[in-house]
């Protein structure tokens, strides 16, 4: 009984590598979500190769692969929303997934490759991806009334209406003629003027008093005649 558990536990090891403790990581829809990931680096010579896959850490490799690096650059790629943002050859492995989606979620395996025999360094991670919160508050309407301020564009195109004093027919001069808003009140004004008559002065007739004179002279020469 005691020898059939050994053996299951060296198995366990042998083939599962050394494994860390699940970690969960949260994000919403849209957002770029970082997957943390590790390993050691003293030397240049402890730069070592790595993957990321989804689903757990198989005994090899990586299930269902999105990424590779050999440790100085990425040598393979499943999608652009799949990088590597990290110092790598610092041991800095981290996964960023750009503009996450809810198919994103579930297990995500990193296992980096060390030396030796069963010796990889294996971490699984769990990502949850949740949609966005979107608030129900019902949005405030502000309205505000535009007053134009002096000397504004809308305050210079009023139209500005000026109103001429009436003048009586005999008072308007004839050599000037007040502005017309419209033809029919230039009409109306030239009709009146033409129908206005000015007085003149009454002109005296030069005989006029010598005419005056000989009746006088002729009516007292009849009586003196009667008289006589």
């Amino acid at each position: 009984m005691l020898s059939s558990v050994c053996v299951n536990w060296i198995l366990l090891v042998l083939f599962t590598g050394r494994t860390g403790s699940e970690l969960v990581v949260i994000g919403e829809v849209g957002q770029d979500i970082t997957v943390p990931c590790y390993y050691s680096v003293q030397s240049r010579r402890d730069i070592t190769s790595m993957c990321w896959g989804r689903d757990r850490c198989p005994s090899s490799k990586c299930s269902q692969p999105i990424i590779w690096t050999d440790g100085w650059r990425v040598t393979e790629q499943h999608s652009s929303r799949y990088q590597l943002k990290g110092d790598l050859q610092n041991g800095d492995v981290t996964l960023t997934i750009v503009n996450a989606r809810e198919a994103d979620s579930g297990t995500y395996c990193c296992r980096v490759e060390l030396p030796g025999l069963f010796n990889d360094l294996l971490s699984n991670h769990k990502v949850v991806i949740k949609k966005a919160m979107i608030s129900t508050a019902s949005p405030h309407t502000h309205t505000s009334e535009q007053t134009s301020a002096p000397g504004s564009t809308s305050e210079a195109s009023s139209t500005v209406t000026r109103t001429w004093p009436s003048v009586s027919a005999s008072e308007a001069p004839q050599t000037a003629s007040a502005p017309c808003s419209g033809t029919s009140d230039c009409l109306d004004v030239t009709a009146n003027l033409q129908n206005t008559s000015v007085p003149l002065p009454s002109q005296q007739l030069p005989g006029y008093g010598l005419y005056i004179g000989i009746g006088f002279c002729a009516m007292l020469l009849l009586l003196l005649i009667l008289g006589v």
